[in-house]
């Protein structure tokens, strides 16, 4: 059975070496295809292909946004006294004194920004790859946490759009309902204005049943109902409900595509529905053909976060 996966979600990682820390943050929310885009430390250039390629092994659509933020701890980095800007600010103090002010002590002056300065040291190659290895690690720990968010949000997200699914069924069975009345509905008013019109018409009867005759076939909505059936069985397979046909299977073991169809089946449905407004004669299936395109557009809203 297929099981829906959301396009929504949220993961988080953690990793430390060497001196050096960093935590990856991967969110994704809905998109017609997969687009992934990356945020990283400078100097980690291989990080941005690793996020691409481990997203395109795990989803298929999606706009998914990864961050990785590296810091090097500071007790690993000798302090470095700047000559220079500790002397421009002893003179400016030394000036302030003299205007009456207390003068500067050691403590304070070095806490003055630019003062000390930490070294950047880059690391070396081996070292370099050494961190940028584990990064990878947690970027790809991060992607699974967010695939695993995005299918706890299809699982919630199904018994939605099943729930949708069904009041459809209903309305449909609602349309035929109405539909089948229609045939009487549209002699009897034919009938009626005819009557009106032409009281004294010869073979006014058989005018009358030729006429409404071809109203009621151009009235006819047991096509576009048959369709609506179908294209809800459709909808179940996709959704889980049965077993999908060897054409409806996902190709991925993730459960991708099934978004893809059910955006191109609810253009179906709401075909259907159009039409049968079009064609309705009774203000009944009107009404019910309305209420049916609104759980139609519900349906779709839906399915618009399906993967």
């Amino acid at each position: 059975m297929a099981q829906l996966t959301s396009m929504t979600g949220f993961g988080r990682a953690e990793g430390a070496l060497q001196g050096w820390t960093w935590a990856v943050e991967a969110r994704s929310v809905n998109g017609r295809n997969l687009e992934v885009r990356f945020r990283g430390p400078p100097g980690f250039d291989g990080l941005e292909r690793a996020t691409r390629e481990a997203a395109q092994a795990r989803f298929q659509r999606g706009q998914i946004t990864l961050g990785v933020q590296a810091r090097r701890a500071e007790s690993d980095q000798a302090l470095v006294l700047n000559e220079a800007v500790l002397e421009q600010y002893t003179a400016m103090a030394e000036r302030l004194a003299g205007r009456g002010f207390a003068p500067a002590s050691a403590d304070g002056l070095l806490a003055l920004r630019g003062v000390m300065e930490t070294p950047q040291e880059d690391a070396d190659a081996e070292t370099r790859a050494a961190l940028e290895a584990a990064m990878t690690v947690s970027i790809e720990q991060a992607l699974d946490a967010l695939a695993a968010s995005r299918a706890a949000e299809g699982e919630r997200l199904a018994p939605v759009i099943t729930g949708l699914i069904e009041h459809i069924e209903v309305l449909v069975g609602q349309a035929e309902a109405e539909a089948a009345a229609q045939t009487d509905a549209i002699r009897e008013r034919f009938t009626r204005r005819m009557n009106e019109l032409a009281p004294d018409a010869p073979d006014l009867a058989d005018r009358i049943v030729l006429e409404a005759a071809a109203l009621a076939a151009r009235a006819d909505v047991r096509e576009e109902l048959d369709r609506l059936t179908a294209h809800i069985d459709s909808a179940r397979s996709l959704c889980g409900g049965a077993a999908p046909s060897t054409a409806s299977r996902s190709p991925s073991p993730n459960g991708g595509g099934v978004g893809r169809k059910l955006d191109f089946l609810m253009q179906e449905f709401m075909r259907e529905a159009n039409t049968l407004c079009s064609k309705s004669a009774t203000t009944r299936l009107t009404a019910v053909g309305l209420d049916l395109k609104a759980a139609i557009e519900q349906l779709r809203e839906q399915v618009q976060n399906v993967e």
